[in-house]
């Protein structure tokens, strides 16, 4: 009875994982952790990571599930995601809103253990991801309005190390805006038929193939010029500058992937390229940290 028990918990967890994209994490919480080295001019405490873990996954968690109850509608209609788990039944919407609702409640506990500017400014964080799901309804500026909800992970993290929010960390927030604006073109290759017949809003949609994939090599360019201003205004060293080539090499790869006439490759461009400029974004900022100080 109990290994029963287990494998049913095992399936429903396996499923709200599914719902929620778990594996997609990669995308944030690296650079969350790159606005704490920063913030923390090294090593933030272990109470303070633990802590941004926790609010990393809880508001991750909670913005796929409003995502994913707000737009059922649309996933139901779409060939590419009605298979998607409210769609398909596998979760009721109820338990959708029930697993949103906890998930939430988590971040906010999370930003409470934080320090109290994390609290004050945790409503405004759960706006801008109620936000971002209806954008697509009225505006192709939908790609920015993503990427504000994820450059949310530095500046929420920058202000749970030191409390308070300083402009210093602009410039590897903006970063991560032009940088997930980038790739959501890239994602929003795939539904531009089915954009332009319901309506939605997409740089794809309103500008076409050709023109959405020059905007989105120009929002990455942007972004490396930002993160390397983000490296200049923090002084940091070669360990940092060696990951910033390579950032730079892996955007040059992922948009040689993506042909106007050629989408075939976007999964990889989308889900793998970007998961790897990330974590190496995090991981020779670490070094840069750890090994110069």
């Amino acid at each position: 009875m109990l290994l029963l028990t287990m494998a049913r918990l095992s399936r429903t967890i396996s499923v709200y994982f599914r719902m929620i994209k778990f594996e997609h994490s990669v995308f944030a919480l690296p650079f969350a952790f790159v606005g704490a080295l920063m913030a923390a001019s090294g090593s933030p405490s272990s109470k303070q990571v633990f802590w941004i873990v926790v609010a990393m996954v809880g508001a991750r968690s909670g913005a796929m599930g409003l995502n994913r109850i707000i737009d059922r509608d649309i996933d139901r209609e779409n060939p590419r995601t009605r298979q998607r788990e409210i769609p398909s039944g596998k979760i009721k919407v109820g338990e959708a809103v029930s697993f949103t609702v906890f998930s939430l409640a988590v971040f906010i506990a999370a930003a409470y253990n934080l320090n109290p500017l994390c609290l004050k400014l945790s409503p405004l964080a759960v706006l801008v991801l109620i936000l971002y799901s209806y954008t697509k309804r009225f505006t192709w500026m939908s790609h920015f309005v993503l990427g504000i909800a994820i450059s949310l992970a530095p500046v929420g993290a920058w202000i749970a190390v030191r409390g308070t929010f300083d402009t210093a960390i602009l410039p590897l927030s903006l970063a991560v805006v032009f940088w997930l604006a980038g790739f959501d073109v890239l994602y929003a290759l795939q539904d531009i038929d089915f954009d332009r017949t319901r309506g939605l809003f997409s740089i794809p949609g309103r500008f076409g193939v050709k023109r959405a994939l020059a905007l989105a090599r120009f929002f990455h360019g942007v972004s490396v010029a930002l993160l390397l201003s983000s490296g200049l205004l923090f002084g940091r060293g070669p360990f940092y500058w060696t990951g910033m080539a390579l950032v730079s090499a892996l955007f040059i790869y992922e948009h040689s992937l993506v042909r106007s006439d050629d989408l075939s490759r976007l999964d990889m461009a989308f889900f793998n390229m970007n998961g790897y400029i990330s974590v190496t974004v995090f991981v020779f900022t670490l070094l840069d940290y750890m090994l110069r100080g």
